[in-house]
C-alpha cells in the first residue's frame, strides 16, 4: 500500500507538530535536554571519569557542545521554512543562550583548568596562538549576542540594529570552526572538523541562496 502523501495528510502532520512544540512542556523537556551534557560532565569530574586528562577532556567536551548548539541555532530557520514550522522560532532564544554557556564553560575550563586563572599568561597565549585568538573572537560575539538577547536590548537598540548585530551569530559560527580547524591542524587530523564544518557551511549556504533567490 502507498503511503497517504495527500495534502490534507501532510497538513495534518504538521498541525501535530506545531501542537507539540507549542506544548507547555515543550520547553521545559528541550531546556533540560540541553542542560543534560553539562550535567554529564559534573557527574563524569565528580567521579573521575574524565580520564588521564580530565582538564583537557572537560575543555574539548564543552567546545565541542557550544560547536553542537550553534550548529542546532542556525538550523531552526531552515527548518522552520522548510518544513513550515513556525513554533521552531520560539527556541531560538533559549537555544542560543545554551551555545553561549557551553561556550562559556569552555572559555573557563580552559583559563581555570589550563591556564590556572593567570590573566597575563592568558593573553599573551591568545595572542600568541592564532586558533586561540580566533575561539576568543567566536566567543566576545556569543557575548554580545547573549547580552542583547532579551527585549530590553531589542528597544535599546531597535529593531534594524538589533537584528544586525544578531547576524554576527554566522560570523561566530565559522570563527568557531576555524578554530577547530586550526586547533587540529597541528596534528593534521580533521576528521572530527569536517562535519560541522559542512553542517555551517550548508545552513549558511542555504541563507545566501535564499537571499540571492529573493
Amino acid at each position: 500500500m502507498r503511503a497517504d502523501t495527500s495534502p490534507q495528510r501532510r497538513s495534518g502532520t504538521q498541525g501535530d507538530w506545531r501542537k507539540a512544540l507549542l506544548h507547555p512542556a515543550a520547553k521545559p523537556i528541550l531546556f533540560c535536554a540541553a542542560l543534560l551534557p553539562a550535567v554529564l560532565l559534573v557527574v563524569a569530574a565528580a567521579t573521575n571519569q574524565l580520564g588521564a586528562n580530565p582538564a583537557e577532556a572537560l575543555i574539548r567536551s564543552t567546545g565541542d557542545w557550544a560547536l553542537r548548539a550553534l550548529c542546532v541555532v542556525l538550523a531552526l530557520t531552515p527548518l522552520r521554512v522548510v518544513f513550515a514550522v513556525p513554533a521552531l522560532a520560539r527556541w531560538r532564544r533559549m537555544l542560543g543562550l545554551f551555545a553561549f554557556f557551553y561556550a562559556f564553560l569552555h572559555v573557563l575550563s580552559y583559563s581555570w583548568l589550563d591556564m590556572g586563572l593567570d590573566l597575563p599568561e592568558i593573553f599573551a597565549d591568545i595572542v600568541k596562538r592564532p586558533f586561540i585568538l580566533v575561539g576568543t573572537l567566536a566567543f566576545v560575539v556569543l557575548l554580545a549576542l547573549a547580552a542583547t538577547s532579551f527585549q530590553r536590548a531589542i528597544r535599546a537598540l531597535g529593531g534594524k540594529r538589533w537584528q544586525a548585530l544578531h547576524r554576527t551569530v554566522y560570523a561566530a559560527a565559522l570563527l568557531a570552526v576555524l578554530h577547530f580547524f586550526w586547533m587540529r591542524a597541528g596534528k593534521n587530523d580533521f576528521a572530527e572538523v569536517a562535519p560541522y564544518a559542512a553542517i555551517i557551511v550548508a545552513l549558511l549556504g542555504w541563507r545566501l541562496w535564499r537571499r540571492l533567490k529573493g
